[in-house]
């Protein structure tokens, strides 16, 4: 990890270290990490000077959050900002360096309902698909970016780093190399989804380099362009609210889930680290368990002879 123009204090470079080094965080993961450290930093310093973060006690975060919640912060970003903060306090206790984790357990309670991602409804994401024409060579990449986005659930960075040996003609799968924090999974394509694939990779030819390029230099595509081909499709499809690459990737899931696939399947379908990342998606069960119930107080008892 390159040395930072302005570092913090040792024991933060070496857990921002720890997290690039053994962890294997992304790089941006490792860039908000390090913003939030340095700003709990700049806050604390003025009622706590001379204490480090593992120093002060729990009632100086709580004061801090209070603080947060006065500057009208929203829950969600001093969930992250505590999730940050706990991380450095246990890297620390862990090399001896404190006694405890005073974060340990401490949670926001307003975050326990968490927000549910914005999807498509399946009518729409047919819709999308539908409205991607496949009638000359840069309108079928196009179609095969939406396809993929929805049909395989990838993030837009693993889908600009797909490279055509990573489709797997044999068992119809699709190899992600470099998933968020270097983990790598294989996903299986949707039938009709490798049918045209096929046509698509006969048509750009080749066994090597990127998947998806550009018409003039044959350049890897970029997240950017990735994010316009997804924007005029949904202008095309007729859809008034915004969709990104990360509505079809959420779409993925939350279809997968109202199919009643297994939340461990999807999890690791989406390149999670465990199923609990995946309970965002649980929002489609909806009233689900209780029609469940209701259905089995309905069905009538066996009489035995």
């Amino acid at each position: 990890m390159n040395a930072p123009k302005d570092p913090l204090d040792p024991v933060i470079e070496g857990y921002l270290a720890y997290l690039a080094d053994v962890a294997r965080k992304a790089p941006r993961t490792i860039v908000d990490v390090r913003c939030t450290l340095r700003r709990l930093v700049g806050d604390l310093a003025a009622d706590h000077p001379d204490q480090s973060l593992w120093q002060l006690p729990l009632e100086a975060y709580i004061h801090w959050l209070g603080q947060q919640r006065q500057k009208q912060a929203s829950g969600r970003s001093l969930a992250k900002c505590l999730s940050h903060a706990r991380g450095l306090l246990n890297y620390v206790w862990r090399i001896g360096r404190s006694d405890r984790n005073v974060l340990d357990g401490f949670d926001l309670q307003d975050e326990a309902r968490r927000v549910p991602p914005d999807v498509l409804t399946e009518p729409e994401a047919r819709q999308l698909v539908t409205s991607c024409p496949a009638d000359s060579v840069p309108a079928r990449q196009e179609r095969i970016i939406v396809l993929l986005l929805y049909g395989c659930g990838l993030r837009t960075d693993e889908l600009c780093s797909l490279d055509l040996a990573d489709v797997d003609r044999e068992k119809h799968e699709l190899l992600v190399r470099r998933g968020k924090g270097d983990r790598q999974r294989t996903i299986p394509i949707p039938a009709r989804l490798y049918t045209e694939l096929l046509a698509y990779l006969a048509e750009r030819g080749g066994r090597r380099g990127p998947l998806l390029r550009t018409a003039a230099k044959h350049c890897r595509l970029n997240a950017h362009r990735i994010c316009h081909v997804v924007q005029d499709a949904a202008v095309r499809a007729g859809l008034t609210r915004p969709v990104t690459p990360k509505t079809l990737r959420h779409s993925y899931a939350t279809h997968l889930m109202d199919a009643g696939v297994d939340l461990a399947i999807i999890a690791s379908l989406m390149g999670h680290r465990s199923p609990q990342e995946t309970g965002v998606y649980l929002h489609v069960l909806q009233d689900k368990p209780r029609q469940a119930v209701d259905q089995l107080g309905k069905q009538k008892p066996e009489v035995q002879p």
